[in-house]
């Protein structure tokens, strides 16, 4: 349910009313816009007396949510969720870069890389310590050691780091590191999803190969329900009967979540398609729609690459796209603005 509250509303008004609903055993998500406040109610709501609610004085509207996904409904908090990195923010009118060696491999590399990611415009460095790979025989990460060399990559060039979690065991190696990815196969590992949400770290979660927007958005709800709103979301290709590309990249997805939700919004062009000349493309149709930001796999030497070598981008490569990339989202920032 959603209680829609009048321009005027007084602050003493907001928690005595607050206060008297958190009574009937919901939970209150308060949301402050530009024109009005918004307050989401979650839990059992079906005894809540509507007509009641709305007589109230600083009351203007009161609608109730028919999707499951609650706190990450743009109905519940209208404007878009922005995360603070510190030293950078994801969401917001921002265009952020994630970008590094689908695993890491040594300390020269990951740092290499880093340094040479930055320098193009990357204000994340993407990295995996942990590898969850569909052959047992296949190159399964460094581990706790690769999460070390990530943190020493951030130290030389103070760029946070974003690497996937695999299971809950691991979440006390995760503790200094800036962003944790949920990947596509644990999108519906519930228990890790709740353990992440009882911490506020920012939570990335990738979409699962078949998964429905639904689904997707339902699995966000699972870390905001424990308290932990700094969500992002990352399309990053589902699978179709198509077999050229590795998977089918849902540029749609863009728009509709843009609709259906606040959080923001992260493109996977390198895992969507698998091959790295597909990367520029779908990468500036990405910004061209709206997207927040995109991960993308950068590697010194891709033929010698322990993982996903075919898609990743040289580091000259990677800089020629992200040039592209920043062009095309100042253009957009630019005519949105004049459309204004």
């Amino acid at each position: 349910m959603i209680v829609v509250l009048k321009q005027n509303a007084s602050h003493d008004q907001l928690e005595s009313l607050v206060s008297w609903l958190e009574s009937k055993k919901v939970t209150v998500h308060s949301s402050v816009g530009q024109a009005h406040t918004i307050l989401g109610l979650v839990g059992d709501t079906s005894k809540l007396d509507i007509d009641l609610i709305a007589a109230l004085d600083i009351v203007e509207d009161v609608k109730r949510v028919q999707e499951p996904y609650k706190n990450a409904n743009r109905k519940f908090h209208p404007e878009d969720t922005v995360i603070d990195l510190g030293s950078s923010t994801i969401g917001g009118g921002s265009l952020t870069i994630m970008a590094g060696p689908c695993s890491v491999e040594s300390e020269e590399q990951v740092v290499a890389i880093a340094k040479s990611v930055k320098a193009s415009g990357a204000t994340v460095l993407r990295g995996g310590a942990f590898k969850p790979r569909t052959s047992p025989y296949s190159f399964q990460g460094l581990g706790a050691s690769g999460i070390d060399l990530l943190k020493v990559a951030r130290e030389e060039t103070g760029l946070p780091i974003v690497s996937e979690i695999m299971e809950i065991s691991q979440l006390p190696l995760f503790e200094d590191v800036d962003i944790i990815q949920v990947g596509a196969r644990n999108m519906q590992n519930f228990d890790l999803l709740k353990v992440l949400g009882h911490q506020s770290k920012p939570v990335m979660i990738k979409r699962g190969l078949s998964a429905t927007y639904e689904e997707w958005l339902m699995s966000a709800e699972y870390v905001m329900a424990g308290g932990n709103e700094n969500v992002i979301l990352c399309e990053r290709g589902i699978r179709t009967f198509e077999t050229y590309t590795r998977n089918t990249l849902d540029l749609a997805a863009i728009p509709v979540l843009r609709k259906l939700t606040h959080l923001p919004i992260i493109i996977d062009p390198s895992h969507a398609t698998g091959k790295s000349w597909l990367v520029d493309p779908l990468a500036l149709g990405a910004v061209a729609t709206g997207a927040d930001g995109l991960i993308i796999e950068v590697h010194n030497d891709p033929a010698r690459a322990l993982c996903d070598g075919p898609q990743s981008l040289k580091p000259d490569d990677f800089d020629v796209v992200a040039k592209k990339l920043f062009a095309v989202h100042g253009f957009l920032k630019e005519i949105n603005g004049e459309a204004k």
